[in-house]
């Protein structure tokens, strides 16, 4: 069995050839340069040899697999040699063992069947020291500790070293208990608990709280609305009424408020990093600001504002992250960033200019980061195709313009309603893109299945995540089957529709029948459960579509038999949606994302 069919993500080198390895017993030692070795490291090891049916032992004496300290290796770096009878693994530190372990677990499992187990030899490191994760809990789903814990695991299984949760107001804080009740927040506790297990599999849990823009949510409350840039609101584009969006960068309120939640949130982690956010800032220079932004310009207000905040994190003992949509609006500003900001080049489609824009933050010689996504949201069951281009263009920029880390974003817009699952195939590639920069579509879809324990599983996913691509309409950050579900009241005559076929949405529809049986035939029953119900959705969405583009209007003026059946089905998706959504995340924010069902069902009842 070659190397390069089995390992993933795939090592720099690894060849194969020699003595098969024959030890009996195997012996493995518990020990590093005279110290214990790193709990993981070693519960990795001897699930190695027992996946290889061997029943390992552990001592000192006369052991058959061991691991050196090698301080030529580069951080993370290791070197991995499975020889007649002997396995050495070689690193600077615990973490590059803990990766070599892993790779040495997969070497096993995969030649479980075999008597001895096939020489190997690896050398291996990664392109980023950075390869992280970032998930939104702060549309609507907030996941369980126990969901948590358990990708965790997977995360760390396909060599990620970074996570981050996205919060806006879904931390527990210490006086603003109107901001966050009803949401399920995660609580200091949680947070702790957290962090200390990542640890455990190196994994720096790194703390995130938007700090500008998207404060929706809080600057609602009466009690907040004087922070607001716009108290009168304004037409956002994550959400369907006017709000306030943005703080005021001009109010000291402001401040005092992030003062505030800072103090409570840091303590909570024990990485140095913390992104602050700023992103999205569209009413910046609309309101409060607005003569301001005449007088100084837009980007040097914005600017004034990241460098006081830069300064709450400077004093707070952390080295501020921040997204880099705003600045690059005004590129001669970046070069006065603070010199130890980092910034996330973030962007999601295939065609995103990571090139031009890392070039910009190259140039500054500021540290950035590329942050692609798994495409998973505004669509139900994902952009296979789309996702992973975004991820594999970020790498090769990333690369090329000395990036040092490589965020993977799972988003959850207008009501983070696609399941888990969907977002797999996204982590799988962008773990082996910011290795080694090799994701093929077999390699993803067969990890996929091994690391997340459910086969065939990577093929069906990557089907489904296409399956829009014939409906004949193609948009940006969306999929038109989500948009035929969430969008509604949208016109027939909306550009969003152009392109969309009859003979499409038939296609979608035939797909989508085919997917939603293969996937009640899956393994692993949530998993199984997840992705029916996505394909019954999105062929529900299609089939609407295909009555109103038949009628050429709106939902209301569809013949009344017709909105009849499709109420009643509609009724029959959303009763399975609290069961699957309790079975990973807490309930706050289930009734938010329940109101899409309604707002559809309540047009369909005429």
């Amino acid at each position: 069995m070659r190397a390069d069919e089995v390992l993933f993500p795939a090592p720099r080198s690894a060849t194969t050839g020699g003595a098969a390895f024959a030890a009996s017993p195997v012996v493995v030692s518990p020990s590093l340069a005279g110290e214990p070795l790193p709990t993981r490291v070693l519960q990795t090891l001897l699930g190695a040899m027992s996946s290889f049916g061997a029943s390992p032992e552990i001592s000192e004496e006369e052991a058959s697999v061991r691991c050196v300290l090698d301080f030529d290796l580069p951080d993370q770096a290791y070197r991995l040699d499975v020889g007649a009878n002997e396995i050495t693994l070689r690193a600077s530190g615990p973490r590059g063992l803990f990766y070599a372990a892993g790779t040495l677990h997969q070497w096993c499992a995969a030649n479980a069947s075999e008597e001895q187990l096939p020489p190997l030899h690896v050398d291996d490191a990664p392109d980023f020291a950075v390869r992280g994760v970032m998930l939104d809990v702060s549309r609507n789903k907030v996941p369980t500790l126990a969901t948590l814990l358990e990708l965790v695991d997977r995360l760390a299984e396909l060599k990620i070293n970074h996570l981050q949760l996205y919060t806006e107001h879904t931390f527990a804080y210490v006086g603003h208990e109107d901001v966050w009740r009803g949401w399920s927040p995660f609580s200091a506790e949680d947070m702790r608990l957290l962090d200390a297990y990542c640890l455990e599999r190196f994994v720096e849990l790194a703390p995130n709280q938007n700090s500008f823009g998207h404060l929706h949510r809080w600057l609602v409350h009466p009690r907040y609305l004087p922070l607001a840039e716009c108290p009168e609101g304004i037409e956002h584009p994550f959400g369907f009424s006017r709000e306030p969006f943005s703080l005021c960068p001009l109010e000291p309120g402001s401040f005092a408020l992030l003062e505030d939640l800072y103090d409570q949130l840091l303590p909570c982690f024990t990485s140095p990093l913390f992104n602050v956010g700023l992103d999205e800032t569209f009413d910046l220079g609309e309101g409060r600001s607005a003569a301001a932004c005449r007088e100084r310009g837009k980007g040097r207000v914005y600017l004034e504002f990241l460098d006081t905040v830069h300064r709450l994190v400077a004093d707070r003992g952390r080295r501020m992250l921040f997204w880099g949509d705003i600045i690059l609006e005004s590129p001669e500003l970046i070069p006065e960033l603070p010199a130890d900001s980092v910034a996330l080049e973030w962007g999601y489609e295939a065609d995103h200019p990571f090139e031009s824009n890392g070039q910009h933050f190259a140039d500054s010689g500021l540290e950035h980061w590329v942050c692609p996504g798994t495409s998973s949201w505004n669509s139900l069951g994902g952009r296979t195709s789309n996702s992973q281009q975004n991820l594999a263009s970020a790498a090769a920029a990333g690369r090329a313009h000395g990036a040092a880390g490589y965020l993977i974003t799972d988003w959850g817009d207008f009501g983070h309603l696609q399941p888990l699952p969907v977002s797999y195939p996204g982590f799988v590639a962008g773990a082996g893109q910011s290795w080694s920069g090799r994701a093929e579509a077999p390699d993803v879809q067969r990890t996929v299945d091994r690391v997340f324990g459910c086969p065939r599983l990577g093929e069906l996913l990557f089907e489904l995540g296409d399956v829009h691509l014939h409906s004949g309409a193609t948009l940006r950050n969306h999929t038109v089957l989500f948009q035929l579900f969430n969008f509604h009241h949208r016109e027939m005559d909306h550009p969003v529709w152009n392109g969309l076929t009859q003979s499409g949405l038939e296609r979608c529809i035939a797909d989508l029948h085919d997917l939603g049986s293969r996937a009640a035939a899956l393994a692993d029953p949530l998993i199984a459960r997840e992705v029916e119900w996505a394909c019954e959705l999105l062929r529900f969405s299609a089939d609407l579509g295909r009555s109103r583009l038949s009628e050429k209007n709106s939902i209301e003026a569809l013949p009344a038999d017709v909105r009849a059946t499709a109420a009643s089905q509609l009724g029959e998706i959303e009763a399975r949606l609290a069961p699957l959504w309790l079975a990973r995340n807490r309930p706050g924010g289930l009734a938010s994302s329940r109101a899409r069902f309604r707002s559809l069902g309540a047009a369909l009842r005429g």
